[in-house]
C-alpha cells in the first residue's frame, strides 16, 4: 500500500492573484534576507493586506537551513500564532517552513526526528502555502523537508505526509528575475528530480507520467529560459515542469544521484542544484547495469535512440551531459575546481555519508562502498562510468 500526495496548486500568470481571496485572520512568512531585501515579502504582503489579513515576517532562512533556524524561527511563529504559514523562496525557505509548521503544532519534537513513520496531527492550529521562487526543487509540492545538523556537518532528509503544503501558488513572475547561472542549476535539479522519480524503485503509476511530462519540459524550455530571463513562455514552462517533478517525485522519491550530491555539497559546499545535475549522468551510466533499469522508456519520450537498456541509458546520459554543456553547467568535479587530491582526501567521508542518505536505497544498482569510492573518483574525472 501506498499513497499519493498532492497540495491544491494554482499556477500561471496572475496566480499570484488568488492570496486576494484567502480567508483567516494572520499570516507569517517565511523567506530568506536576499528575497525579503529585493521586495518580494512585500509583493506577497501586499496581496495578504487586500485580504484582510495581518501579517509577520521571519527572514532569516540561510541557504541549507539549520536545525537552529528552525528552532529560531519557530519561536517566533508561536508567540505570533498565525493560522496560516507561508514558505516563500527557493527550496531552503519552503523546507524551513514545513519544519517550522512542525513545531508550531508539535513543540515537543526535535526537528531532526521528523518522519514519515509518525503520526503528527498537523492542521490543528494553521495551515501552509507554499510559493516558489526558483523553478528547481518541487518543495512546493513535496512533503521532503532537508535540514542541515551543522553540529554534524551534514544534511538530514527528513519528512512527513502531513507537511505537504495545503497550497502551491506557482507564478512564472517571480521567476523572471533570476540570473542565467541560477535558472540553469535549479533548472537541472528538476531534471535530476524527474529522471530519479521515473527510475527508483518506488516509481509507480500515479508518478511516472509526471515525471516523464517534467523531463520533456526541461530538456525544451531550461536554455531557453536561461538564454533570455524575459521569455516568459520557458519562465512558465519551467516553473511547471519544478513542480510537476515535485509531486513526480515526491510520491515516488529520488535514488543514487541525490545520495552522491547531498555528501558532495555538504562537504565540497556547492549548490544542491548543481551537485544533483552533476551526478545525474553518471548514475544512470552505473544504474543501467542493474536488472530493472527503465531507460529505454525515457529514450523513447525523449525520442533517443531506444534499441536497448544500455543503448538508451548511454544516449540518455549524453544528452544529459550536452544539455549541461549548452545552459553553462560542469560536468565533472574538476570543472567546479575541485582536485583529484581534494576528492581523495574527502573520500571517507563523502561514502560514509552516502551510505546514511536514504536515497541510496531505493536505487535499482546500490553501490558497494569501494563503488562508491570510484563513482566519486569518476565524476571528479568526468570520465563515463563503465562498471
Amino acid at each position: 500500500m501506498w499513497f499519493f500526495n498532492s497540495p491544491e496548486i494554482v499556477f500561471g500568470e496572475g496566480a499570484l492573484d488568488y492570496l486576494d481571496e484567502l480567508v483567516g485572520r494572520r499570516a507569517f512568512i517565511v523567506t530568506d534576507p536576499v528575497l525579503h531585501r529585493l521586495g518580494f515579502t512585500e509583493i506577497v504582503a501586499e496581496h495578504l493586506r487586500r485580504a484582510g489579513i495581518e501579517l509577520a515576517v521571519f527572514a532569516e532562512v540561510e541557504p541549507e537551513p539549520s536545525l537552529e533556524t528552525v528552532r529560531r524561527g519557530a519561536g517566533v511563529l508561536r508567540a505570533f500564532a498565525p493560522d496560516w504559514i507561508i514558505g516563500l523562496g527557493g527550496g531552503s525557505a519552503m523546507d524551513a517552513a514545513k519544519a517550522m509548521w512542525v513545531l508550531y503544532e508539535r513543540p515537543d519534537i526535535d526537528p531532526a526526528s521528523i518522519n514519515p513513520l509518525e503520526r503528527l496531527g498537523l492542521g490543528v492550529k494553521a495551515r501552509l502555502i507554499t510559493i516558489p521562487t526558483t523553478s528547481g526543487t518541487g518543495s512546493e509540492a513535496t512533503w521532503a523537508t532537508v535540514l542541515t545538523d551543522t553540529e554534524a556537518g551534514r544534511k538530514l532528509g527528513l519528512g512527513s505526509r502531513e507537511s505537504l503544503a495545503t497550497l502551491a501558488i506557482v507564478d512564472p513572475a517571480f521567476t523572471a528575475k533570476l540570473p542565467p547561472r541560477l535558472t540553469a542549476e535549479t533548472g537541472i535539479d528538476v531534471l535530476s528530480h524527474a529522471i530519479e522519480g521515473y527510475t527508483t524503485t518506488w516509481h509507480n503509476d500515479f508518478s511516472d507520467g509526471l515525471c516523464l511530462k517534467a523531463m520533456q519540459l526541461v530538456f525544451a524550455y531550461l536554455p531557453r529560459a536561461v538564454a533570455d530571463g524575459n521569455d516568459m513562455e520557458a519562465r512558465e514552462k519551467m516553473a511547471n515542469a519544478a513542480t510537476i517533478a515535485g509531486i513526480g517525485f515526491g510520491n515516488a522519491m529520488t535514488a543514487l544521484a541525490h545520495a552522491l550530491a547531498h555528501p558532495f555539497g555538504a562537504v565540497f559546499h556547492q549548490p544542491h542544484g548543481r551537485c544533483s545535475g552533476l551526478f545525474l549522468p553518471y548514475t544512470v551510466e552505473y544504474t543501467v547495469r542493474s536488472d530493472n533499469s527503465r531507460y529505454s522508456d525515457i529514450a523513447y519520450a525523449l525520442h533517443l535512440p531506444a534499441a536497448d537498456e544500455m543503448t538508451a541509458a548511454t544516449a540518455v546520459a549524453g544528452t544529459i551531459r550536452d544539455l549541461m554543456r549548452r545552459v553553462g553547467l560542469p560536468i565533472s568535479a574538476a570543472e567546479m575546481g575541485i582536485s583529484a587530491a581534494d576528492t581523495e582526501a574527502a573520500m571517507e567521508r563523502l561514502c560514509d555519508l552516502a551510505e546514511m542518505d536514504y536515497s541510496i536505497v531505493l536505487a535499482t544498482r546500490i553501490p558497494s562502498h569501494n563503488e562508491l569510492a570510484e563513482l566519486f573518483r569518476y565524476v571528479q574525472a568526468g570520465r563515463p562510468v563503465d562498471f
